[in-house]
Order: C-alpha cells, then sequence, then structure tokens
C-alpha cells in the first residue's frame, strides 16, 4: 500500500495485467460505503461528497475523503477522538483490577 518513503502509491490510472485491481477495489468500496453509512447516521453525508472508493497502481484499495472543508475536518477529527477515548474508557471498565492494587513503591530511607 506505502511506497519506499511510506505514503500511499500513486492511483492506478493505467492499467497493468497480474495485479488484482478488482479485488483491491471492491475492499475499498466496502470500506467506503461503511464510511458513508456512518456519516449519513451522523447526518455528515454532505460534508464528504467526494467519498469514494480508489484503487492504487499495486491493486491495493484506497477511500478517498475528497475535498472537505476545514469543519467538516475538525468534525471527523473529534469523532476519531472520541470514539478512540470511549474505545479506551471500555478496555480500562474489562481489564481485571490487578494493575490498579500495585502497592505504592516506598522507599526505605
Amino acid at each position: 500500500m506505502t511506497d519506499r518513503r511510506g505514503v500511499v502509491a500513486k492511483r492506478a490510472e493505467n492499467l497493468m495485467p497480474g495485479v488484482p485491481y478488482v479485488r483491491g477495489w471492491v475492499q475499498a468500496r466496502r470500506r467506503a460505503d461503511t464510511l458513508a453509512s456512518e456519516l449519513t447516521t451522523l447526518g455528515l453525508e454532505s460534508d464528504f461528497p467526494g467519498l469514494t472508493a480508489d484503487v492504487n497502481v499495486s491493486g491495493d484499495g484506497l477511500v478517498r475523503l475528497g475535498v472537505v472543508r476545514p469543519e467538516a475536518a475538525l468534525i471527523l477529527a473529534e469523532l476519531i477522538v472520541s470514539g478512540l477515548a470511549a474505545e479506551m474508557s471500555m478496555q480500562t471498565e474489562t481489564r481485571p483490577n490487578d494493575a490498579r492494587c500495585v502497592r505504592p513503591h516506598t522507599s526505605a530511607t
């Protein structure tokens, strides 16, 4: 999915034989549809009009968000942060209390 510099490879414009473009595109389409559904649920579908599936030169699927307003980017960032915070909170609640029962370290001075 990434080139040697660690960035996403260029999108496929000229298709080469033997590269599984359809498989990558189908995977991207499913993920783009999932994201579109969630954005619609939140009433944000109009903020991401360029949301599409694509594929790169290696056949890896890409989800393109398209050009978005700065406010839409901020909303998306806030949603990601709140989702991560909720996930971390749930993980903390389901962990055993072992980590919370550690005795504080006291120095013998």
